[in-house]
């Protein structure tokens, strides 16, 4: 019995350290996206407001550039993730924080700051709401990865061919279905990061779970980023 008991009590504080070290991964995630999220609202107001940087960076072949930089960045962080340190893949994310900034920057000539902020509101609220359910949940959702990763593939696409043919029907369409699946990757990304904590927390790699953390924070910033830009065009007020 008292050997019963020894075993129980260490699985107990086993099960106690996990629990802490999960909370403390999960605030490292939020925090990190978090400042990303300053980072790139502040790039793209200073440079939203600046008539000559916006002249600049958005006539010509500089236009093509900043608006496909922050994707090649991403398929770049991909590749580089495992060469990285922990502290050069976060130095990386705010990199990429910043390039993202610069190119959302329209947002504040072809907007109303007072929408903007409606907008940023209304995805704070239910960025919050759909993360806290992927984390809470019982029911497994990993199931939702392959679709929602197709669905975006699509979306992603459909924007290209559309910066072509410029139709308002389609882009409302995109937008639709872009607040949809960024929704729901919003929840499915959540309870994937949980589950991959748990999965390594017992391995007790600090590099990688440093690493993971920066990974789950890209993850869920990029998330909120487009959630937000797809809001914004549907409700978005216009100058």
């Amino acid at each position: 019995m008292a050997e019963f008991d020894t075993i129980r009590r260490a699985a107990g504080a086993r099960t106690a350290q996990i629990d802490a070290g999960l909370r403390a991964h999960m605030n490292k995630v939020y925090g990190t996206m978090s400042v990303g999220l300053f980072i790139t609202f502040l790039a793209a107001w200073a440079i939203g407001n600046n008539a000559m940087m916006m002249e600049t960076l958005f006539t010509g072949i500089t236009r093509w550039i900043v608006m496909f930089a922050p994707l090649i960045m991403v398929f770049a962080f991909g590749a580089m993730i495992n060469k990285l340190s922990a502290a050069g893949a976060q130095l990386f994310f705010y990199a990429f924080s910043t390039v993202m900034g610069i190119s959302i920057a329209y947002i504040f000539v072809v907007f109303t700051d007072m929408s903007i902020a409606q907008i940023f509101l209304i995805t704070s609220i239910s960025f919050a709401g759909l993360s806290l359910w992927g984390y809470t949940t019982k029911k497994d959702i990993s199931g939702w990865g392959s679709f929602l990763i197709m669905g975006l593939i699509g979306i992603i696409v459909a924007m290209i061919v559309n910066i072509f043919l410029k139709s308002p029907a389609i882009m409302f369409a995109i937008s639709i279905l872009g607040v949809l699946i960024f929704a729901g990757l919003t929840a499915y990304d959540t309870q994937r990061i949980k589950n991959e904590y748990i999965a390594h927390a017992q391995h007790g790699d600090r590099e990688w779970l440093g690493k993971a953390a920066i990974m789950g924070a890209l993850s869920l910033y990029l998330n909120f980023i487009n959630m937000f830009m797809f809001l914004l065009q549907l409700f978005g007020g216009r100058e």
